[in-house]
């Protein structure tokens, strides 16, 4: 069952928890799919769903933003350690490199690497705890772990969502198209077969008649 399909099966009070919760932990350090859940919820929310669009991008950020300084917390108090046991634990998303270059684009971007890395799958785990560790200012981080959680989860859910209205408006237009063109069609048709069967009609009595004649 995919995520979308999940979000559906449950209430929408349950679906803003799980959106807040799976992108706080994600934000943590966790790697869990924030974005994926986020999207399907925007989408759902498109689709004359109850969930509203507003509330999912709220909870979105909110979670972002707690998830991040939790994440801040963690890495100021585990540092170096925690990042070697996150690599043996998960070395697809804290494997040595990806710390490595983590680490590269926080000392040459400082909060801006804070912010843009909202938008990037692994900067996104990594951003938090990595902030903390390098013992990053907390007020700047602050700052921009706030709007760049509010421009990530704000601005995916509000792409995501008129997208999805734009499209679910076109394929209603698309199936009302094709309604009108089937009937169309269906008109023409009859009319052929009718004209067809009226000259077949009139052709028959004829030939009849010259075979009584003959």
């Amino acid at each position: 069952m995919h995520i979308d399909q999940w979000l559906e099966t449950i209430p929408p009070l349950l679906v803003y928890i799980t959106v807040g919760a799976v992108i706080g932990f994600e934000s943590l350090g966790i790697p869990l799919p924030g974005e994926i859940v986020l999207v399907s919820a925007a989408l759902l929310a498109s689709q004359h769903s109850e969930l509203n669009p507003w509330i999912v991008g709220i909870v979105g950020s909110a979670g972002a933003i707690v998830g991040d300084s939790l994440g801040y917390l963690i890495g100021r108090k585990g540092g170096r350690r925690l990042f070697d046991w996150a690599g043996r634990k998960f070395p697809k998303h804290f494997g040595p490199d990806h710390v490595a270059n983590a680490e590269r684009i926080f000392a040459r971007r400082g909060v801006w690497a804070v912010f843009f890395g909202r938008f990037v799958a692994i900067l996104r785990i990594l951003c938090g705890p990595l902030a903390g560790s390098l013992h990053m200012n907390y007020g700047k981080f602050l700052a921009a772990n706030a709007l760049g959680g509010i421009a990530w989860a704000g601005g995916t859910t509000a792409l995501v969502y008129s997208l999805g209205v734009v499209a679910e408006k076109w394929l209603s237009r698309f199936s009302y198209l094709a309604l009108g063109l089937a009937i169309v069609a269906g008109v023409i048709i009859s009319l052929l077969v009718k004209k067809r069967m009226g000259r077949r009609h009139h052709e028959e009595p004829a030939g009849e008649t010259a075979a009584a004649e003959r």
